[in-house]
């Protein structure tokens, strides 16, 4: 059974919407209640189907240029921060808005969890508002996605929370955009722009 409160969360969860205090109580209903998951699947499919709807425009090349641009001048420029720690533990909460930096591409946010320089890899979050659109690029190494929040539109797939994607080096996507905005975590080698960005002393 699916209640008046429920129902109304159930259409914010599908917009990403929900607030982070409500939206761990909502998770645990859905893990339980089989009815309000399916809601909320339906919820997402015709969310979806109006993103699709909106009419996709093409990035003129120029500006496309001109962004990967700014972001290849701005990771090759700025400084990296030190981030020699002793051994131990380390730990990043859910709302600490600490540490995050926004791309050349306005509605874009990195954000560093941790950098392991001797094994060659970094893991970072990753934010796009909704709408923002990221540039056709070619991945110089190895990338892995997960999606924790949102929606991410490669190409023809729409990935959703819980959604995984891995690129290998040399391959090259389209224009990837977010419809309502969304979070994930991305694991890339350590010489990656968006993990110079991430490094990059604020000031």
């Amino acid at each position: 059974m699916i209640n008046e409160r429920q129902q109304e969360q159930a259409a914010l969860y599908a917009l990403d919407a929900l607030t982070a205090d409500e939206r761990p109580e909502f998770e645990l209903a859905l893990r339980t209640n089989s009815e309000l998951g399916a809601l909320v699947r339906s919820l997402q499919r015709v969310a979806d189907a109006l993103a699709l709807a909106t009419p996709s425009l093409a990035v003129p090349k120029a500006l496309r240029e001109k962004v990967l641009s700014r972001v290849r001048s701005s990771a090759s420029t700025m400084k990296k921060a030190e981030t020699a720690r002793p051994p131990g533990f380390h730990f990043h909460g859910a709302a600490d808005p600490r540490g995050w930096k926004e791309l050349p591409l306005r509605g874009a946010w990195v954000k560093l969890l941790t950098i392991e320089k001797e094994r060659g890899y970094a893991v970072l979050l990753g934010k796009l508002e909704p709408g923002v659109q990221y540039p056709p690029h070619t991945h110089s190494g190895p990338e892995d996605l997960y999606i924790l929040t949102g929606d991410l539109h490669l190409g023809d797939r729409i990935l959703g929370p819980g959604d995984f994607h891995h690129s290998d080096s040399g391959t090259s996507h389209g224009v990837n955009y977010s419809a309502h905005g969304c979070t994930l975590m991305a694991v890339l080698p350590t010489d990656h722009e968006l993990v110079q960005i991430a490094l990059a002393e604020t000031g």
